[in-house]
């Protein structure tokens, strides 16, 4: 007769945790090595300034929930991006604080300030 085998249940974890903890390993991977490839990437761009308009902002939020000792504690992460078009009618969204983010408005002019996508400023014309 077959029973329930308790001692089963150690060879699935047994098969299953390596795999877990490979992907896990593999995505944090693959996250770094993209990060480390971007800023390389930005760091070899010229750094250029150009006539351009604020013509949107936008922001994503993101909530994390923790639970530390049957405690549950919430914290949200805020990520700032405006997307300024240049003389030519090319459009670029770039990452920016929150204090730059709250300094710009939509229909701004000015003077965009980026290598790669990375922003470096934005200088307001006076007249506009």
């Amino acid at each position: 007769m077959m029973g329930f085998d308790p001692f089963s249940m150690f060879s699935i974890f047994s098969m299953i945790f390596p795999v877990f903890f490979l992907v896990v390993f593999g995505i944090i991977a693959f996250s770094l090595f993209k990060g480390v490839k971007q800023w390389n990437f930005n760091n070899k761009q010229p750094v250029l300034t150009v006539s351009s308009k604020v013509v949107s902002k936008r922001t994503h939020v993101r909530r994390n929930a923790h639970n530390h000792n049957n405690h549950v504690h919430s914290t949200t992460s805020t990520k700032y991006y405006v997307t300024f078009e240049v003389e030519s009618g090319d459009r670029m969204e770039l990452h920016v604080s929150g204090n730059e983010f709250g300094h710009l408005a939509e229909g701004d002019y000015g003077k965009l300030t980026f290598q790669g996508t990375r922003y470096l400023g934005f200088d307001r014309w006076k007249d506009q």
